[in-house]
């Protein structure tokens, strides 16, 4: 873990712009797996698993746009395609599966458990909101799916690189259940993760849905509601289908898709099975 910390946004802008970006360990084992069975070795199998954990997926887009060719103009949004484009000897080669997120916060325990809970929210997100997209006919569905996946990209680095100060931000929520996350974020970070999670956007050259989210002007376009109604069905069903706010997300998703809460909400109890 760092001994010293960035002092503020702009400092962890540039940290994080040069840093590592750590990866889970099921990604590094299945990535190895792969790269030792030639038979099952392909773009869709390697993609399979880039995008089933957010870390390694802004690992790759983030190399991919660093080192996109001088004439590439359209953004890098499907990793099958980008995996193709660069080559899996490539892949393998500039973008290896290190360092491993678990390791790297042996000694942080609990803030491994929220990193993986804000993974499995992430892994949901994208679920549902590619199987929306396909609902919808969206003729780019990897770039919801994708920007669903990274919804919280800028909180999981934090976890990585920060534990002790997210876990002081957990525990003065805790102390004061009406403190909103952006106020407790901005007293111990001295910004607000939304913030970072923008810049990093736009820093990184990532999709371009992703930076719409934060656009008030866009908040009712049909990709961006797919996205937020995504991310917010994760968070609130999280704990089970118990939350006071499901009926609410259930009728916003209904209205998404045009089909009647009751089966939608039969529809997102069926899957998906991330456990």
């Amino acid at each position: 873990m760092m001994s010293q910390q960035p002092a503020g946004l702009t400092d962890w802008i540039a940290f994080l712009g040069r840093a590592e970006i750590p990866v889970l360990a099921h990604t590094v084992r299945e990535l190895e797996r792969l790269h030792e069975n030639e038979a099952q070795l392909n773009a869709r199998a390697v993609a399979d698993v880039v995008t089933d954990d957010p870390l390694m997926t802004v690992k790759l887009l983030r190399y991919m746009q660093m080192h996109k060719h001088r004439n590439q103009t359209h953004e890098l949004v499907d990793v099958k395609q980008t995996l193709l484009m660069m080559g899996l000897d490539t892949f393998f080669r500039e973008v290896p599966p290190t360092p491993i997120a678990e390791d790297m916060l042996q000694e942080h325990r609990a803030a491994l458990v929220y990193l993986l809970h804000t993974v499995r929210r992430a892994q949901r997100s994208a679920y549902y909101a590619f199987d929306w997209a396909l609902r919808l006919h969206d003729m780019h569905a990897e770039e919801v799916q994708v920007s669903a996946l990274l919804t919280h990209m800028s909180e999981m680095l934090m976890w990585c690189f920060s534990p002790e100060r997210m876990l002081e931000i957990q525990r003065l929520q805790a102390a004061d259940r009406t403190m909103r996350s952006a106020d407790a974020q901005k007293l111990v970070l001295g910004f607000a993760g939304l913030e970072l999670q923008r810049q990093l956007t736009v820093a990184w050259r990532l999709p371009e849905l992703l930076r719409n989210l934060t656009d008030p002007a866009l908040a009712r376009s049909t990709r961006v509601r797919n996205v937020m109604l995504a991310a917010n069905l994760a968070r609130h069903s999280a704990q089970g289908w118990h939350d006071a706010a499901l009926p609410d997300d259930f009728d916003e998703i209904a209205a998404l898709l045009h089909m009647n809460p009751n089966k939608v909400m039969a529809l997102v109890k069926a899957g998906p099975s991330i456990t």
